[in-house]
């Protein structure tokens, strides 16, 4: 894969899948304000209109960290005053939903740490695994600071109020194992199957039939926010759209002839 090497991070596309490497190793790949450029030029300016994209894979270089959240020696100089937090602040929050809510569905191969703001980026995607060293956890109480990149919110949805509220008000650490059984990653594999395995899901999901996966993520990130009837009607609407699609019918007539469906977006 050839790769666009942007300030913090590189970006490829092979085969329908679009990876994302997070790449500041050198201070464990940690989140501040260049790399949330460098995450919303790929998003809304490469991959959103790119039709070769077909999936979002994002991983972390090196086999230290994912993410470990925000870069702390650069924080702890700033004397922000709260107006001005609160401000910038709703652009880390804007970024965030865009990346929760990009129509594409996104996988995270957490290859190390994802702590804080990193774990908070993770928790934006779609799917998330977990190489068998990576570890996890929310530490900004120990800072006298909350999670404000979405933690209180989507941690409690994904794993529940008690647990989010036991992991925040700890910064306890997580191990993989843990992370897994609490429903916080999906699959946990060895570190050197991390990316092959999530290259090879990105790549099946990339063979998908592609308006049936956008309106799929829609209607869970919908209505997992909602009541079940209301879901549910959005469902309807959502099935109902697909039912005069080309991939619909080429899906069925594949199926019928006993063949590979040539699935074409439309």
């Amino acid at each position: 894969m050839e790769f666009e090497e942007l300030p913090t991070l590189k970006w490829g596309v092979q085969d329908g899948v679009g990876l994302i490497q997070l790449n500041r190793p050198d201070r464990m790949n940690s989140l501040n304000a260049a790399m949330k450029a460098d995450l919303r030029s790929v998003f809304l300016e490469r991959a959103r209109d790119d039709d070769r994209v077909k999936v979002i894979l994002v991983t972390g270089v090196g086999d230290r960290a994912f993410c470990a959240g925000a870069d702390i020696k650069e924080k702890a100089l700033e004397d922000v005053p709260p107006a001005a937090f609160f401000h910038s602040q709703r652009a880390t929050h804007q970024l965030f939903r865009e990346m929760e809510e990009f129509e594409k569905p996104t996988i995270a191969a957490i290859n190390g740490v994802a702590l804080g703001g990193g774990l908070e980026l993770a928790l934006c995607c779609d799917i998330r695994i977990a190489a068998s060293a990576a570890r996890f956890g929310l530490p900004e109480a120990k800072l006298g600071v909350i999670p404000a990149a979405g933690g209180t919110q989507r941690l409690p949805r994904l794993v529940g109020e008690s647990m989010a509220k036991q992991m925040i008000f700890t910064a306890a650490m997580l191990d993989a194992q843990q992370a897994f059984r609490i429903g916080l990653v999906s699959t946990v594999v060895d570190g050197e199957a991390l990316l092959p395995t999530a290259m090879e899901m990105a790549s099946d999901i990339a063979r998908m039939p592609p308006l049936a996966i956008r309106l799929a993520k829609r209607c869970i990130n919908r209505g997992i926010q909602t009541d079940i009837d209301s879901g549910l009607e959005y469902e309807r609407y959502a099935a109902s759209i697909l039912m005069d699609t080309h991939d619909r019918k080429e899906g069925m007539r594949a199926f019928v002839e006993k063949r590979n469906p040539r699935f074409q977006g439309t």
